[in-house]
């Protein structure tokens, strides 16, 4: 795909020590290096990535959202998505990683998780 962007905006959330990340676009072999970046510059002790904007994940796009997370879990923070379409969804299901990780159908349920 020509045309692959994958826009991110990083936010506070709703309570200290959390943070969210909006991504808009897709998250692909093309774009996984800047959202690599993105997480790997986020410190906090708790990350939401907000995915409801992002319309297609493909095999290297769910490679750096599992080293995401094994690398928060690892260091004992929290990582979280929320927002995850059907097809994406169908992919991590399909691969198993649907399984180890936390996935919520808003931002707001995430957050509410982590109380």
């Amino acid at each position: 795909m020509i045309n692959e962007i994958l826009e991110m905006q990083s936010q506070a959330g709703s309570k200290d020590g959390e943070r969210i990340i909006r991504l808009t676009g897709v998250l692909t072999i093309h774009t996984l290096f800047n959202f690599q970046s993105a997480v790997r510059a986020e410190t906090s002790p708790a990350l939401v990535l907000d995915f409801s904007g992002v319309s297609y994940v493909d095999s290297a796009g769910l490679g750096a959202i599992v080293g995401a997370l094994l690398s928060y879990q690892k260091a004992g923070r929290k990582f979280l998505l929320a927002g995850v379409n059907d097809r994406v969804t169908a992919l991590m299901s399909m691969t198993n990683v649907q399984k180890m990780m936390p996935t919520f159908a808003s931002v707001e349920l995430a957050e509410a998780s982590l109380s």
